[in-house]
């Protein structure tokens, strides 16, 4: 077997001879002498015997007939250097066996010589020392090694004297002077083998690179290098830049945006809530602040061109730039924005306080399990006041949504670049402000952990194997399923590990469909999407399992909801394109100019995303990338605008699910390429087309990476206009909480507040911070019409008039700010309006400040008393005669269908028989439970 004697590091592969006996097979199969390798010894050529059989017999006399022949090396100690004019000689092995020369002699051993060696175990080797010059000195003496001893041999030779090999063969020959040769230092042993006749085990000998000689003592030290001065010091500081500079970077604008926004108002530093008008907060933002996120944005993308995936600092800056966007409302403003999360909190205190729920009260608490989360939460760590979680909620959300999201990019074929860039892209376009103290902002986190729990733990990639039709629609089909997938394939995943996180993709769908209206019905249409596209190894079970599921809460759990509102729930399915009106038109038109532009700017982002993540979408299938997955994410959500149009809300809860998929695709926009096949994903493939090849590769990447850049620093100010647009009437003051206050201090038994409205509906909602406390004794349902003309409030003060007593009428700075902007009301409406208030002899001001004033009745009949709150326990559920089976059927079905999903983990083919059982259950009694539902909501319905 041909070795080479210069590597290091690699363990010497035996090769093994048959036993004596076998004729001219063996002796056709001798080992190759040095020659044959290319190496050659320096003094005396290799001298042996060339009668292979001859040898294995004289061997198999000597030895035992069941033992093994194998070689032992030899190794001499420390020796000094030989003289010139020694020469190596070698000596053939009693056995005949003709060990491999090698150019260079072992080297001497740090100990003593190899141990006996019996058996199966392997031999231990010690490096050979390399070939001293010729012109060295000669050794003095030489001292002996000892060899290995064959099984039934007790010669042990003397000391200080050769080896004599087994069998009473004669020593090997020594150089002159002392030195030995390397046929002196390989003797044959033999070792126990099976019974039966022994296998010759030959081990060619192993070198290694020479140890640097060191000094003698009192010789020469080397010497030590000098020292870098300044300039060296300098150059390597530079030199290192890429890794110190982006840490640097984003620490700098990080602290120089805290500062800009929490100092005193002042030319470059500070915020005046004074200064916010039309176009929202960046009006009043300023210069260091642009600065600071400029310097953030520059450092994520030094950090994103480097050859290394440095995943900690990507994260951290985009964490970074994450407080900076969404966090400006809480650095800024001195009480939690956005007044509807007051009312949430509302609900979180009765459920704390009563341990009840109330859907009499408001239709979302027929959904409370986002608020019984948190009642059950601040009840255990003793929190009675809410304001610093209101206030920081927003930031928290979406620091919380960038971990499953994260994880969603983790399992598309991308390069590093447009994983990370992509969820820079969600931080950035994530404008619709849902993501307050709100069920909908969430289960939006359920939402993206269910995704990517299908995506990591069910995934299915499979490419194409029929052939592509030849012509039609299935021609195109075909080509697109034979296309790269731009999804990993979930691979060495156990069944337990399915099992569990299959029980927490139910245990997340149980979670949203206890606390938010949409968000299930985007959970399933994600899955059915999967299943019919071929991207989820779970089964057409799991759907139908979810949506019974979503049925039986609606008509079971939320009876007093639907109950009477039959047309409001199902009147607007079907009209797309009203739902779509009442949600862009309807929401731009009549308003204050500078206010346009910020509705505008929110219309311009979703153009733009959605125009890159249709580009993105072009460009990978030009690279032969197919991204199901991404693309399914962007188009399911759009489905809902045939439910019905949620308030004039359902646009914005769309924008929020399809975010996923469209970040996704527009980050294919600029980074399209597929990775290269390394450790770290340093760099990018070229288009697998050479059609595609435009310019440089490498040019064309420093340009996407520019473009890409400059593409983020627009949609970050873009961010600040669309997001804080409406902040002069989203921002909640000191005075208003106050003035609220009062009306909660005084609401006993009940109380009332009437507020303004340029139009009645029950789709306006009161722009001020209500039902933070005693939601069920205090009422926000009294609305107060109001005119441009601010001198008009004769319909004000009858509505009232014609209210019970202890009723307030409320002016706030938050009510004038929407009507101005959203109504083209006059600037100074709100001073005027109050004015003229103060002037009325039917009312009279019970609480004013600088942000809000209350007005009540001056003079009330006598005998009016202030009546009672309405019950919030009701008069319990109606219900209908085929219930109880329905229930029974909802039971049936759920345990089948689920049990019907564990089985199938374990692989298509497994337990077939069960599982058809199963589904000849589950059919029949989803049919069942699925009429009752339908019965449900026919009779309850025609009775109520």
């Amino acid at each position: 077997m041909p070795f080479d004697p210069d590597a290091t590091g690699v363990i010497p592969k035996l090769t093994f001879e048959p036993p004596s006996g076998e004729g001219a097979n063996a002796a056709e199969e001798a080992p190759k002498s040095a020659e044959d390798e290319g190496a050659e010894t320096e003094g005396t050529e290799e001298k042996g015997s060339t009668d292979k059989g001859a040898a294995d017999k004289g061997a198999a006399d000597e030895g035992a007939a069941d033992a093994e022949t194998t070689t032992a090396i030899r190794l001499p100690l420390p020796l000094p250097a030989p003289d010139a004019t020694s020469t190596d000689t070698t000596d053939t092995n009693p056995a005949g066996v003709k060990p491999p020369v090698v150019a260079e002699p072992p080297k001497p051993p740090a100990s003593g010589a190899g141990e006996e060696v019996g058996g199966t175990q392997p031999m231990k080797v010690q490096p050979s020392r390399p070939r001293k010059p010729a012109d060295a000195p000669k050794p003095a003496d030489a001292l002996s090694t000892t060899s290995a001893t064959t099984e039934g041999s007790s010669d042990t030779p003397p000391a200080g004297g050769a080896a004599a090999p087994s069998g009473g063969a004669p020593a090997a020959s020594q150089a002159p002077g002392g030195a030995r040769s390397l046929a002196d230092l390989v003797q044959p042993m033999t070792v126990p083998g099976p019974p039966g006749g022994g296998v010759a085990v030959q081990s060619p000998p192993v070198s290694s690179p020479p140890l640097p000689q060191q000094a003698p003592y009192g010789g020469p030290q080397r010497q030590q290098a000098p020292k870098k001065g300044i300039g060296a010091r300098l150059g390597a500081l530079v030199a290192s830049a890429p890794k110190w500079l982006p840490v640097l970077l984003v620490l700098e604008g990080l602290v120089m945006y805290v500062l800009a926004l929490k100092v005193p108002p002042g030319p470059w530093r500070g915020v005046d809530p004074a200064d916010i008008d039309g176009l929202g907060l960046i009006s009043a933002l300023p210069a260091t602040a642009f600065i600071a996120i400029l310097i953030m944005i520059v450092s994520f993308f030094v950090t994103v061109s480097q050859s290394t995936d440095r995943k900690f600092l990507l994260l951290f800056q985009i964490a970074a730039i994450t407080f900076a966007l969404h966090g400006a409302g809480a650095l800024v403003a001195d009480e939690p924005r956005f007044p509807t999360a007051y009312i949430h909190a509302g609900f979180v205190e009765f459920i704390g306080r009563t341990g009840e729920t109330a859907i009499n009260i408001d239709a979302r608490m027929g959904w409370p399990g986002f608020f019984a989360l948190f009642a059950f939460v601040t009840k255990a760590a003793g929190i009675s006041d809410m304001t610093t979680i209101l206030q920081w909620t927003p930031l928290l959300s979406n620091l919380l949504y960038l971990l499953p999201f994260v994880l969603i990019l983790r399992q598309v074929v991308a390069t590093t670049r447009a994983r990370w860039f992509a969820a820079l892209l969600f931080v950035l376009v994530q404008w619709i402000g849902q993501d307050y103290f709100s069920p909908q902002g969430f289960t939006f986190a359920l939402y993206l952990a269910f995704v990517a729990i299908l995506l990591r733990w069910f995934g299915r990639v499979e490419q194409r194997t029929k052939p592509v039709p030849p012509k039609g629609l299935r021609k195109w089909i075909g080509k697109l399923d034979a296309m790269t997938p731009g999804e990993l394939a979930n691979t060495g995943t156990f069944r337990a590990d399915k099992l569990l996180m299959l029980m927490m993709l139910i245990a997340l769908f149980l979670a949203s469909v206890a606390s938010h209206q949409i968000t299930p019905f985007m959970m399933l249409g994600v899955v059915t999407a999967f299943l019919l596209f071929k991207r989820t190894t779970l089964t057409w079970a799991l759907p139908f399992f979810l949506g019974l599921i979503v049925l039986a809460w609606i008509s079971y759990m939320t009876v007093g909801f639907w109950a009477s509102q039959i047309d409001t729930i199902f009147g607007g399915l079907g009209n797309i394109l009203q739902n779509l009106r009442s949600n862009t038109g309807d929401r731009i038109e009549g308003t204050d100019p500078a206010h346009a532009m910020v509705l505008q700017s929110r219309l311009g982002i979703l153009a733009v995303i959605l125009a890159c993540a249709a580009a993105g979408l072009f460009r990978r299938l030009r690279r032969g990338v197919f991204d199901r997955s991404a693309l399914i994410l962007l188009c399911v959500p759009v489905l809902a605008l045939g439910l019905q149009s949620y308030g004039g809300e359902i646009g914005l809860r769309i924008y929020m699910f399809a975010l996923p998929g469209a970040c996704l695709l527009a980050a294919y926009a600029f980074f399209p390429n597929l990775p290269a096949d390394s450790a770290d994903v340093r760099e990018e493939t070229v288009p697998l087309r050479k059609r595609n090849v435009r310019f440089n590769p490498q040019l064309t990447k420093r340009i996407s990476l520019v473009l890409a850049a400059c593409f983020a620093v627009v949609f970050a100010m873009a961010f600040l206009l669309a997001r804080y647009g409406n902040e002069k009437f989203e921002r909640v003051t000191t005075g208003e909480v106050a003035a609220l206050h009062y009306v909660y201090d005084h609401d006993k038994p009940s109380a009332r507040v009437l507020y303004l409205v340029p139009k009645e509906g029950p789709e306006v909602t009161p722009t001020l911070p209500w039902g933070e406390r005693d939601i069920e004794r205090v009422s926000f349902s009294e609305q107060a019409l109001v005119f441009k003309d601010p001198s008009r409030i004769e319909n004000a003060v009858a509505k009232l008039k014609s209210a019970p007593r202890n009723s307030y009428l409320m002016v706030s700075r938050g009510q004038v700010s929407y009507l101005q902007l959203n109504e083209g009301f006059p600037a100074d409406w709100g001073e005027r309006f109050r004015a003229a208030l103060d002037k009325s002899p039917d009312v009279k001001r019970v609480y004013a400040n600088q942000d809000a004033a209350l007005y009540t009745w001056k003079k009330f009949v006598r005998g009016t008393e202030i009546p009672e709150p309405n019950p919030y326990e009701g008069r319990g559920d109606p219900t209908s005669p085929w219930t109880p089976v329905g229930i029974a059927a909802l039971a049936v079905t759920w345990v089948a269908l689920f049990s019907y999903e564990i089985i199938r983990l374990n692989g298509p083919n497994r337990a077939p028989r069960a599982r058809k059982r199963l589904l000849f259950l589950a059919v029949p009694a989803f049919a069942v439970a699925l009429a009752v539902i339908v019965e449900r909501f026919l009779y309850i319905a025609a009775n109520n």
